[in-house]
């Protein structure tokens, strides 16, 4: 019943809606000229999207704002309605086409527009009273100020479709669950369509009238001050928060996550601390496998070289693209006599990139050259994330580059098989001691990077060197199938297919979790799950063998059962407890039983 359509709506004014770099976020900051004409020339445009997803045969269509958030859904709603009837859609109709007439099969398509609210107010269905229907739907977009967390929409029902615009701040699992304002929406009309704006980001570029000019941007942290890598292997785009105690128990986390009441970036998981048992796993896999990575370090580098050229610069995902992005640093010095910069910058799903690291980037380097880095992909969330974040600066390429590309995300990758990558085994001792990263408005100010911690204290279990040693070893063994493998994958059509979105789509409704960001496919993703999360089941492709070693050892050990299936594109998929609380999960965090 539910489209998402994600829009780069540059130049809106609202108030808690934002834009680009160089873009006010809102009225109260100041909508100059300049701002308005970029706004009028995008609208069409945006207004044909929406007009698109609006099924042929609808009537009437509402466009519902999100509280203070009324312009951007009021010029949507003049889009659409332009876009469904357009000059000379009545000619049309009577057989007369007119140019560029985007729907002329229905004329008669009307658009009204509406906001939601906090205040309540009686409905009577009653001709002659103005509020003749209300919905009460919880909020979601985490409000603070202590007051009433209902909400209502009013005047709602009679519609074809309704187009629910909200900020990506309040595009939370709140708006999405039970009960929540999609669930009610659903029940009145057959289509609801979720168009998603970009709110202002605590790091964000933010314009006032007096255009007050930002401090300088601090220099990349680099080791042995921050992370046990060499300094010259990679400089962190980073805030050092190491004395802040950020972490919380998981299970505490998986609720606030689930609740809509905090996102995963506002906090950190408590660092997994690996058994003898699992070390040794870890050890043994590393063995096992450190050839095949560097094949497909050395692959994927010299696709990078050869499409993007010897100028590139490395910019990789932290934490789990940067091991990456160090190994083909090695492998182009190593090949190649090349010292490419390499740099580890935030990207958060929900919150985009961090623009600051861009900035850095931008004045340091061509954005031209910049290739982002990952490790794997699953079902290409962050790849979407990142493509959407980057349209809003000028001259970064979109495109990254992984390892592995299971899911069938990305253009550049070093195979497609989903095996298993040592470094996703483990968490900072394997990703030289640094922590996921954080984004909290508390800690990040504007003109922050965003935040991670290293973890000093744990310098006698990291292996990150161990594993770039390992691997790198390797690399005069599997020179020349590099090159087999680079003229091969060259003369492919290497096209995203997405095979693994479509793939997590039919497994979240199969098994009735309603939110494909808790399948996490693939076996790097699976074992994130079972470190970091709340797992309620482990789906194996039967008969995967070795690789998944880990996985069923980590599952034992937290009580989670590994279901054997057939017909999974990847290895393993780790599913997320659908609705978490920790009363469903007992006290130990264990996952309760299948049904």
């Amino acid at each position: 019943w539910r489209a998402a359509l994600r829009l780069p709506l540059a130049g809106f004014g609202g108030w808690r809606s934002g834009g680009p770099v160089g873009c006010p976020m809102g009225g109260g900051h100041g909508f100059w000229p300049a701002d308005r004409e970029r706004l009028e020339a995008a609208l069409p445009g945006m207004g044909r999207r929406l007009a698109a997803a609006v099924p042929a045969g609808a009537r009437r269509v509402l466009v519902l704002g999100n509280e203070e958030l009324m312009y951007a859904p009021l010029r949507l709603a003049q889009a659409l309605q332009a876009a469904l009837r357009p000059p000379g859609a009545e000619a049309a109709a009577a057989g007369a086409p007119a140019p560029g007439a985007a729907h002329p099969s229905r004329p008669q398509a009307v658009v009204l527009y509406s906001t939601t609210t906090r205040s309540p107010v009686l409905a009577v269905d009653d001709p002659g009273y103005a509020i003749r229907s209300r919905i009460v739907f919880p909020a979601h977009d985490r409000p603070t100020d202590g007051g009433s967390q209902e909400r209502y929409a009013y005047n709602v029902r009679g519609f074809d479709a309704v187009v629910c615009v909200v900020d990506s701040a309040g595009d939370t699992a709140a708006l999405h669950a039970p009960g929540g304002l999609l669930d009610r929406l659903a029940g009145l009309t057959d289509t609801v369509l979720v168009a998603v704006v970009p709110s202002h980001r605590p790091n964000g570029s933010i314009r006032t009238m007096t255009e007050t000019a930002r401090r300088p941007l601090p220099e990349p942290l680099r080791g042995p001050d921050f992370s046990s890598y060499r300094p010259d292997e990679v400089g962190w785009l980073l805030k050092d928060l190491s004395g802040v105690e950020l972490e919380a128990p998981t299970e505490e986390r998986e609720e606030a996550i689930q609740s809509g009441g905090a996102h995963y970036a506002e906090s950190l998981p408590v660092e997994y601390q690996p058994t003898a048992e699992y070390v040794e796993l870890f050890r043994s896999a590393l063995a096992g496998s450190a050839a095949r990575i560097a094949r497909a370090v050395g692959a994927v580098t010299e696709l990078v070289l050869a499409e993007r050229g010897p100028d590139a610069v490395l910019v990789s995902l932290a934490r789990a693209g940067t091991p990456v992005g160090v190994l083909m640093r090695r492998w182009a010095r190593h090949a190649h006599g090349l010292e490419l910069p390499h740099y580890a910058v935030s990207i958060v799903r929900g919150r985009g990139i961090d623009a600051n690291a861009l900035r850095w980037l931008a004045a340091h380097h061509d954005p031209a050259d910049a290739v982002f880095v990952d490790g794997w992909t699953g079902k290409g969330a962050i790849t979407r994330e990142l493509a959407d974040a980057v349209a809003e600066f000028d001259g970064f390429n979109p495109d990254i580059a992984v390892l592995a590309d299971p899911g069938g995300c990305v253009s550049t990758y070093g195979t497609r098989d989903d095996f298993l990558i040592p470094s996703a085994c483990l968490n900072s001792t394997v990703s030289g001691l640094i922590s996921r990263t954080v984004l909290n408005a508390d800690l990040i100010g504007p003109d922050d990077f965003h935040g991670a911690k290293f973890y000093r204290e744990l310098l006698d279990a990291d292996v990150s060197g161990f594993f770039l040693d390992t691997v790198a070893a390797e690399f005069d063994t599997v020179g020349d199938v590099v090159a087999d493998d680079v003229k091969s994958l060259r003369g492919q059509d290497r096209s995203p297919t997405w095979a693994g979105w479509r793939a997590v789509e039919r497994i979240s409704e199969e098994y009735g979790i309603g939110d494909v960001n808790l399948v996490k496919p693939g076996v790097g993703e699976t074992t994130r799950v079972l470190l970091r999360r709340v797992p309620w089941k482990i789906l194996a492709q039967r008969g995967a063998g070795a690789d998944l070693d880990h996985v069923r050892l980590l599952a034992a050990q937290r009580g989670v059962p590994v279901e054997e299936v057939d017909g999974l594109p990847y290895s393993c998929v780790g599913l997320i407890h659908p609705r978490y609380t920790r009363g469903a999960t007992g006290t130990d965090g264990k996952a309760v039983g299948s049904k």
